[in-house]
């Protein structure tokens, strides 16, 4: 019997992939539940695994190719039997003989060939189906430039041929499907919302004593450390409920504000940017949400994160600060309203009950979209998480 390998359903608004690699070629055996294939969508990589032991019998979409949900990836043949005849790969057709007729020329090539005076059907295409490159026209001019040089009259460099050179020092690769997506959702955003920035700084010294104070006692007692990341959370979970209108967002001509409390954390992941979600945060201790992103952040570097992982979010933080940045204006992450943006720790002189002091101090930025957020419902918010920030046992406290 042999079983359909299908693209599965991925999740909502998702209605294609792209093959990204085979791990068993056809006539190898599979084992039940073996990985077969793994498909990147514009959000998660997707893995395919056997239905049933067998042999993969054929391969019909390849690696590269796009496909839509439900498609037909392949075949599988129960049992130990013999598999089908291997398919293999399909390879490029070789250049075809120069056609008589006017070659098809891409809008680069053509002027090329025009602002050079040359004929094309005199050049030899190595493109499919006989095509002429690029490459072809830039070969040809330089096997017909000058071979010397008078002192008196020295010929200029061809532009064509500063331009092979300069293309030889370049590579092109496809965007995938996440980095398309996440450049489409940052220019939407930017579109869309009335996008606006505010700032303020926070004094980490609080925060930074009590990691120093317990953080062997914690990590024995939860086996997780303690991180900065909770205390922010923490921090902004508090800033939400005291100014609502940063959890919501506008749907349409309506404002939806959310009574729970789902924190997008931005992480920089090999494949791109993604942000993983803590459900009801504000439900989870310190513990909880340093194990929980702890495992997010593990799942995003394998390319393990599901949809429910990247989907229902109601605010996000963003650290820039473990790179070094000391100062941005993070983007919203649509439909939300809002986004926090830490940076990093930076000793800085300041003035402490009229003296001067180094303190570390970090720059925090709140990105939102001012056609719900007015500006002093932002600095609010700001200076409710400074104050949660500097005096962290207001957290303790519900203060």
């Amino acid at each position: 019997m042999t079983l359909d390998i299908t693209v599965p359903e991925i999740g909502e608004s998702i209605t294609e992939a792209t093959v990204t690699k085979w791990f068993k070629a056809p006539g190898d055996a599979v084992a039940r539940d073996e990985l077969l294939v793994e498909l990147e969508t514009d959000k998660v990589a997707v893995e395919i695994n056997a239905a049933s032991a067998g042999r993969l019998a054929d391969i019909i979409a390849w690696e590269g190719e796009d496909v839509e949900v439900g498609a037909v990836l392949g075949h599988l043949a129960e049992g130990d039997g013999p598999a089908k005849a291997p398919v293999a790969k399909p390879k490029a057709a070789a250049p075809k003989a120069l056609a008589t007729e006017a070659p098809v020329l891409t809008p680069a090539v053509r002027r090329l060939i025009e602002e050079n005076a040359l004929d094309a059907n005199a050049i030899q295409g190595s493109g499919k189906d006989g095509r002429i490159l690029k490459g072809d026209v830039l070969k040809l001019l330089e096997a017909s430039a000058p071979a010397t040089l008078t002192p008196e009259a020295p010929a200029p460099v061809a532009p064509a041929i500063a331009e092979l050179a300069e293309t030889a020092r370049e590579e092109r690769v496809p965007m995938s499907r996440l980095r398309q997506r996440v450049a489409e959702r940052l220019k939407e955003a930017q579109n869309t919302a009335a996008m606006l920035t505010t700032f303020n700084e926070a004094d980490l010294t609080g925060v930074i004593a009590a990691r120093t104070e317990y953080r062997d006692a914690f990590e024995a007692k939860h086996g997780v450390r303690l991180g900065f990341m909770s205390f922010f959370i923490k921090a902004a979970i508090a800033a939400l409920k005291d100014i609502p209108s940063v959890n919501a967002e506008i749907d349409g001509t309506d404002i939806v504000y959310k009574k729970y409390y789902h924190i997008g954390v931005a992480v920089s992941a090999p494949q791109g940017l993604v942000v993983p979600v803590l459900r009801d945060a504000d439900k989870l201790g310190f513990a909880e949400i340093e194990k929980r992103i702890a495992a997010l952040g593990a799942k995003a570097k394998d390319g393990k994160l599901s949809m429910d992982d990247l989907s229902g979010g109601t605010f996000t933080i963003s650290n820039g600060g473990i790179f070094g940045s000391l100062m941005s204006t993070p983007i919203l992450n649509p439909p939300q309203s809002g986004i926090l943006g830490m940076h990093k720790i930076q000793e800085r002189p300041i003035a402490v009950d009229g003296e001067m002091a180094i303190r570390p101090m970090m720059y925090l930025a709140l990105s939102y979209d001012h056609r719900l957020i007015d500006g002093r419902e932002a600095v609010t918010f700001l200076v409710r998480i400074k104050e949660c920030i500097e005096a962290p046992e207001r957290l303790l406290l519900d203060l």
